[in-house]
């Protein structure tokens, strides 16, 4: 599969300097890490799971967490593994039966509810798991994170040799991480832990949803998850601890939970005019508009904050926030650029040089790794045109639409 395949190719031509590469769940680790972007819950008892699934892979869906934990009741929870093996069974027979690698099934991932769950469903799910790229650990800690990780360490250690890799996602947001008094020794056990299964580990994920529920805290459309200060203060440690570059973490960021529905009343929404007024003229101002009614301006806004914290990819509930998040995360022509020349210039010729846009000054050694990170960044979401933007590749119409 490849973000933005639903361009056709005179679009995909006009829009990007450099497209998208393709990939699957066999792909090199360091890429898929990247690859995993807007990651679309759905809960495991929906009857249409696999159906939706397949609708909306051709409108940008890349990856999915059938989910097992928070999305369904406690008492369901017999009735949704066996949902999770009916969905499976007719996503592997759509598999079996579509030719063309572009209708390929999203990256299929599951958020189980404990250590016994992941190991009764690796047995009970048989040849179907290796359609899944893995899954997902939540309140994850080092008292259940062992149990987690040996797991998948068991599986990978007896699976075919055609069969590939599975790996875990562990959520960081149990009460431990987000209080003041034990979030360092949480962090760093959790490091350590971690860095034992390291060929494993995909993602980690940022529970921010959890962590607000432990202060009786719920952000509005209009505030970012960085303006609640218990939290921000947490996923800058979380940061911290996992996003140093000698770590080679991709985190993710926390789930924003608003989508269109009755007008909100509240704060005048802050995305620019500019942006849509530039890609699509006069229409552009009618279209911002829209995404500001349907809560997309805090969206945008925090991915925005996200992606300057180093963050990539975002859990995401509802299909509307697929193409903001995903489209988000291409990179700009001059980005791409500087991270080039700086990457290519580390040879020891010299320590600094003017940008190629004659705008800042590029530092070889300070810049090298936010360069190196912008260059795998672009290879998974493409590298836009200069003086193309992001919303090009918003939908008109909720998700449907191109």
């Amino acid at each position: 599969m490849r973000y933005f395949d639903y361009l056709t190719q005179e679009q995909e031509t006009s829009l990007f300097y450099s497209p998208p590469v393709s990939f699957n769940h066999t792909t090199s680790k360091e890429l898929l890490a990247y690859a995993v972007g807007a990651a679309l819950y759905m809960p495991a008892t929906r009857s249409t799971v696999a159906e939706d699934i397949l609708k909306l892979r051709a409108a940008g869906l890349v990856t999915v967490i059938i989910d097992l934990e928070d999305a369904i009741g406690d008492g369901e929870v017999d009735y949704a593994e066996e949902s999770v093996v009916r969905h499976l069974s007719f996503l592997s027979a759509y598999a079996e039966n579509e030719p063309d690698p572009r209708n390929s099934l999203p990256l299929l991932f599951i958020r189980v509810r404990n250590p016994e769950q992941l190991q009764k469903l690796i047995f009970r799910l048989g040849s179907f798991i290796t359609m899944l790229t893995g899954f997902v650990f939540p309140k994850f800690s080092v008292d259940n994170g062992v149990e987690y990780f040996e797991a998948i360490a068991d599986y990978n250690s007896s699976r075919g040799y055609l069969a590939p890799v599975l790996y875990g996602m562990p959520i960081l947001e149990s009460a431990p991480i987000i209080y003041r008094e034990t979030r360092t020794d949480s962090l760093l056990a959790i490091r350590n832990l971690l860095g034992d299964y390291r060929d494993y580990v995909l993602n980690v994920r940022i529970g921010a949803t959890d962590f607000s529920s432990l202060f009786g805290l719920r952000r509005s459309p209009d505030i970012s998850i960085y303006d609640l200060m218990p939290i921000r203060d947490c996923i800058s440690d979380i940061i911290n601890v996992f996003g140093r570059v000698e770590e080679g973490y991709v985190i993710s960021g926390p789930v924003w939970e608003y989508f269109a529905g009755k007008r909100q009343q509240g704060l005048r929404p802050q995305l620019r005019q500019t942006a849509f007024e530039d890609a699509f003229g006069r229409q552009g101002r009618e279209m911002q508009r829209n995404y500001n009614s349907s809560a997309m301006d805090g969206l945008i806004r925090e991915v925005i904050l996200d992606k300057e914290n180093g963050i990539v990819g975002k859990t995401i509930i509802h299909p509307s926030h697929l193409r903001p998040v995903q489209a988000m995360y291409t990179v700009m022509h001059e980005e791409y650029v500087d991270a080039l020349s700086i990457v290519e210039s580390n040879d020891g010729s010299r320590g600094v040089f003017k940008s190629e846009y004659y705008n800042k000054m590029n530092e070889i050694k300070p810049h090298l790794n936010w360069a190196r990170r912008i260059l795998l960044r672009s290879q998974i979401y493409g590298v836009l045109h200069e003086q193309q933007h992001f919303t090009l590749l918003l939908p008109e119409n909720e998700y449907t639409h191109v």
